[in-house]
């Protein structure tokens, strides 16, 4: 069977697309996404390492940083086989079992991250806030009971979406859109009734990413009417930049999905490598400058990845 034929079976495959245009630079393409995706594993080791590792780190802050950073790590992990399969030639095709698997898990990992965020603006207002009840009220309780809501809200929302795409019919020709899958990709292939995935996916998105950003940035209102009322300019600027990372982190995150949204919705006319592009910016740009972010704006993770260098040398 084709992997581009007209099929409704379960069997079928999915053409995945590279960079358009660019084939016979594949082999090159593939060295700085190589560069990518090792510097998004190792950069997120690390600092999942330094944190587990550094007792003086044990603390709300850095618990949710290690989520960010663990979740980061499994999106490089959801996407490389797709992504440097076809670069290096081993791949042209994807089954629909597996390009299933592959939405849920980058769709989930999103919103995870989504999630996570919103935990550390929360952390970010209670420290600077209600700094007296900082510790009485993130503890390691709260905190545990936080990344399970999380871990839940992420996973166990999307299955009933996801779980339905492997009943529609696919008589349209299967060429992805992008190096790995997305459920608007397999709906727009679709040829049954998607009512209930657009209606649901569209409520996900509203009840995930818009939500949280909207609370994200009520947070960051209340802390800037905090900062603005203490007297000294040397304590207003200190407790702004304690949210510098997260506020970096926020925008690694949100810019990338609203640039690849826009691009699927009034982006049609432009050139195919366009929205590979934005997709792939929006699946490796976040886990790859996360732990750079950390890494130079907090100044106790830069300490302690700076020892651990040098007690390598």
């Amino acid at each position: 069977m084709s992997a581009l034929s007209v099929t409704n079976s379960s069997s079928s495959r999915f053409a995945l697309t590279g960079f358009p245009g660019l084939e016979i630079y594949y082999l090159w393409l593939s060295v700085p996404f190589s560069i990518i995706y090792v510097t998004v594993f190792l950069g997120n080791c690390m600092v999942l390492h330094v944190i587990r590792t550094e007792p003086s780190l044990h603390q709300p802050m850095f618990y949710f940083l290690a989520m960010l950073a663990l979740t980061d790590l499994c999106m490089g992990l959801s996407t490389i086989h797709t992504v440097l399969g076809i670069l290096w030639g081993f791949i042209q095709d994807i089954s629909l079992d597996a390009c299933i698997a592959q939405s849920y898990f980058i769709h989930g990992l999103s919103f995870m991250e989504s999630s996570v965020l919103l935990a550390m603006s929360f952390d970010r207002y209670i420290a600077i806030c209600n700094p007296l009840r900082y510790s009485s009220i993130l503890t390691n309780d709260k905190i545990m009971k936080i990344g399970v809501a999380i871990l839940c809200r992420s996973s166990m929302l999307i299955p009933p979406v996801i779980i339905r795409l492997k009943f529609l019919n696919y008589c349209r020709p299967h060429f992805l859109s992008h190096s790995f899958c997305l459920h608007q990709d397999l709906i727009r292939m679709a040829c049954g009734d998607i009512r209930f995935n657009s209606i649901y996916g569209l409520a996900l998105v509203i009840s995930n990413l818009l939500l949280d950003s909207v609370l994200i940035l009520m947070s960051y209102i209340m802390i800037l009417h905090t900062v603005l009322s203490i007297a000294s300019q040397e304590e207003r600027i200190k407790s702004l930049q304690t949210c510098v990372s997260h506020i970096s982190a926020v925008l690694v995150f949100y810019i990338p999905i609203i640039g690849l949204t826009m691009v699927h919705r009034f982006g049609k006319h432009l050139s195919p490598l366009v929205h590979v592009l934005m997709g792939n910016i929006y699946i490796l740009f976040p886990p790859l400058m996360n732990p750079i972010i950390y890494s130079i704006k907090t100044q106790q993770i830069r300490v302690r990845i700076q020892r651990l260098f040098l007690r390598g040398t």
